[in-house]
């Protein structure tokens, strides 16, 4: 039998999903995470795992996993020293960047410019030089390349990056450069600007290959740590990372290719929803995915991710494809304060995390998190895990006790203080990707899911206007189930560069089908089968003139049917919706893009038992909990006796192994075929 193992680490909790793809039944487990070494928390998630369905760790086929190490070492600066070559005359091209200076009107006096990845004393010109045709003008000189390089080598570079003017259209030189890096420095990993991004545009294809490169012994230390540990657990099969845009690449590409991993953790969820959306048959969602440290909020439409051309972690904004999520910091861990200075409640983003966690945890946590104002709400049973976790509740009193007596109210309105503002925040990155990208809220459900997102997306859900809000099966392990059921994915690019009147259709396409045979290929190298590979193009278009393109991902046979005149009317309807306006001037294509995808896993949910119409049978015992005025009676249930159209009246709880659900009074759940609750306005 095939088992799929999928592992999200998150900043909290490490969560686990096995699945047996014979029979669809699926085991699940969450251990906390180890920060300084994740590895350590994998394993002891496998080997626990493993013990639950009665398997060996060598009978897992594939091992399917989603990490936050990218990000993190970009957030917190701990990246490769990196060298950087470029063409003479091009030395400044990381310090000039591009003049956008982010913030309010005086943006510009408060904004302290971030450090580029690679610094100018590790920056060095060669000759050699390749016109906008793609075409050598002047060749390379050998012997001041070996100089160079070893001077790089002799400075003590961790990393290496070679990004030549124009190398998009030719990358003989660079390729060239490389060769002699290998010999010279043989040991330090090498990012070539034409095979990481082989698109114009300088500095994005410089600043793009120059993070890849500081990233590269950060994440290939990690990947090589991580297989030599799952090897020695005698785990045989296969190891492949998430990528940012909701793919797959095998852990072997990613060492190779880091910058795709960027949004590896939040991506996760996003293709967990999917799952659940395509299931439970609703096309239309908005994500909210409540970790410990952090939310992620993201768009899916007909069960298609919204995805965008460059990916942002804190100051640095590349060139790579991801979906488009946004992230704040609030979530179960984030800490709330009163700030001597205005007296007014803030909650985060700092965080407990994991080490010491939230007071009620009784890890060592002194100050109040969001989860303690659950607790001390009466949202959050003392009892968690199912029963293999107390919360300490009267810890939690004394910590929001602080907060109320700073802010000279009673406990339960501090409580309910910290809870609506960071609804409120959650409810400003949801209104970011919905309404400021041209959608209406309405026309959306909201699935909440991580640890958290079932506590507040009733809540959420009212501010937005979006019904149902959705409490998935396995909400806390969502991202895990997305990561064990996505499929393989890579993509190529090319710049085009060419009015759309003056370009032959013909060639566009011969263009795309070369590009597409080579993603094919390497599809077909990671043992998939040709015949289950799906290619799909993408094409970055814009108007004459103007600076920003919007991409369009179009079906190949929808290509050849309409053409370049359908290419441009859907940027016209597209640029609509985005900007309320469209124009009259020539369009040009920008870049062209194929994407080869594997075969998708058709995994389907097990369906529930009927009710019996006795919700009762679920009832673990009445409770108390605030709804904003007073403590009213509600009832916890459990969610394992639960039925397919069981109806639960709020004010409830619905407890689990992995989370918490809150159904808020004036508000009914409803159990679907598939045992997703899904909750309404009464």
């Amino acid at each position: 039998m095939a088992y799929r193992l999928g592992v999200d680490v998150g900043g909290t909790f490490t969560d686990l999903l096995l699945f047996n793809d014979a029979d669809g039944r699926f085991w699940r487990h969450k251990t906390p995470s180890t920060p300084h070494d994740s590895s350590e928390g994998i394993l002891n998630g496998v080997n626990a795992i493993c013990d639950k369905a009665g398997i060996a760790p060598s009978q897992v086929e594939f091992f399917l996993h989603g990490t936050t190490v990218a990000t993190n070492a970009v957030l917190e600066g701990k990246g490769a020293r990196v060298g950087l070559v470029t063409t003479q005359g091009y030395r400044q091209v990381m310090q000039i960047a591009r003049s956008f200076v982010p913030g309010g009107l005086a943006g510009w006096i408060v904004w302290p410019k971030p450090e580029p990845l690679a610094a100018l004393q590790d920056t060095v010109e060669i000759a050699g030089r390749i016109d906008a045709e793609g075409r050598e003008v002047s060749p390379i000189d050998e012997a001041q390349i070996r100089r160079v390089l070893t001077e790089l080598r002799d400075a003590g570079i961790q990393a290496l990056t070679v990004s030549l003017i124009n190398a998009y259209l030719n990358g003989e030189h660079e390729r060239r450069v490389g060769e002699l890096a290998a010999e010279i420095m043989p040991d330090v990993p090498l990012s070539l600007s034409h095979e990481v991004l082989p698109e114009m545009q300088e500095y994005e294809r410089t600043l793009t290959t120059v993070a890849n490169a500081s990233m590269r012994p950060v994440v290939g230390r990690y990947v090589r740590n991580l297989r030599d540990k799952l090897r020695g657990a005698g785990m045989k099969g296969s190891l492949s990372l998430l990528r940012s845009d909701g793919g797959l690449m095998s852990s072997e590409k990613s060492e190779l290719h880091p910058v795709n991993l960027l949004m590896s953790g939040p991506a996760g969820g996003v293709t967990g929803a999917i799952w659940v959306g395509r299931n439970a048959g609703i096309k239309n969602i908005l994500t909210l995915d409540v970790g410990g440290t952090s939310t992620d909020v993201a768009l899916i439409e007909n069960l298609d991710a919204r995805r965008q051309r460059t990916t942002e972690v804190g100051h640095l904004s590349v060139r790579a494809s991801a979906l488009d999520v946004k992230t704040v910091g609030a979530g179960g861990g984030s800490i709330a304060y009163v700030p001597e200075l205005t007296k007014a409640l803030r909650v985060g983003p700092q965080s407990a995390g994991a080490v010491p966690g939230p007071v009620c945890y009784q890890k060592g946590g002194t100050q109040p998190t969001v989860t303690d104002a659950n607790v001390v709400l009466g949202y959050l049973p003392e009892n968690l895990l199912g029963g293999s976790f107390k919360l300490d509740r009267e810890g939690a009193k004394r910590a929001v006790q602080t907060i109320a007596d700073a802010l000279g109210i009673g406990l339960m309105e501090a409580a309910r203080g910290i809870i609506d503002i960071v609804n409120e925040n959650m409810f400003g990155a949801l209104r970011m990707i919905s309404v400021q990208q041209g959608y209406d809220p309405r026309d959306f459900a909201l699935m909440g899911f991580g640890g958290a997102g079932p506590l507040h997306v009733n809540a959420v859900a009212r501010l937005m206007g979006s019904w149902p809000a959705i409490s998935p099966v396995s909400p806390g392990v969502l991202c895990a189930l997305g990561d064990a059921t996505t499929r393989m994915r890579t993509e190529t690019a090319r710049s085009f560069s060419r009015r759309v009147a003056d370009t032959s259709e013909d060639a566009v396409i011969a263009l795309l089908e070369e590009m597409a045979g080579q993603t094919r290929a390497e599809l077909r190298a990671e043992g998939i089968a040709d015949a289950d590979i799906t290619s799909l193009f993408e094409l970055d278009v814009r108007y004459e003139g103007q600076a920003f393109e919007v991409p369009l991902a179009i079906d190949p046979a929808l290509l050849r049917q309409d053409g370049l005149a359908g290419v441009t009317a859907r940027f016209d309807t597209e640029h609509q919706r985005l900007f309320t306006f469209k124009m009259d001037t020539a369009h040009e294509l920008v870049n062209l893009r194929a994407v080869a995808m594997g075969p998708a896993l058709e995994l389907p949910a097990p369906p529930l038992a009927k009710s019996d119409g006795h919700v009762a049978r679920a009832k673990i015992r009445d409770h108390e909990l605030w709804d904003g005025t007073r403590m009213v009676p509600a009832v916890i249930y459990d969610r394992a006796r639960l039925l397919a159209d069981d109806v639960i009246p709020g004010p409830a709880i619905v407890v689990e192994m992995d989370s918490t659900t809150l159904i808020e009074a004036g508000c009914v759940g409803t159990v679907d075929h598939v045992g997703n609750i899904l909750i309404n306005l009464a």
